[in-house]
């Protein structure tokens, strides 16, 4: 499944309710999805990486994907095509496609 798919398959399955919720609540819920996403993180990184975690720790990275694809639903961004003009000639820092930007620059 590309992007464009999953955004697209996101969309067919929740558009109405996410309009109805509008931009500003629906990105409430993508920060809470991310709140649970560090909690799979910390409990993979203390060390717990058996099978359930590593499934839970899946799991929520797919609904982060789902709640930003929702967000770029209802602002009307294609996520595709804005994934391709910032990142697909390389990194927009320094251009190139294994950045070199110093560490202590966000490229």
């Amino acid at each position: 499944m590309t992007l464009g798919e999953f955004q697209a398959l996101i969309r067919g399955m929740y558009h109405e309710k996410d309009a109805a919720r509008g931009v500003e609540g629906t990105f409430m819920w993508l920060v809470e999805e991310v709140g649970e996403l560090s909690t799979a993180l910390r409990e993979h990184a203390a060390g717990d990486r058996g099978p359930e975690t590593h499934e839970a720790l899946a799991r929520e990275f797919a609904d982060v994907l789902a709640w930003l694809a929702t967000i770029a639903n209802v602002a009307g961004v294609d996520l595709d095509d804005a994934v391709r003009r910032k990142y697909g000639s390389g990194c927009p820092g320094c251009g190139r496609l294994a950045c070199a930007c110093p560490d202590a620059e966000k490229p």
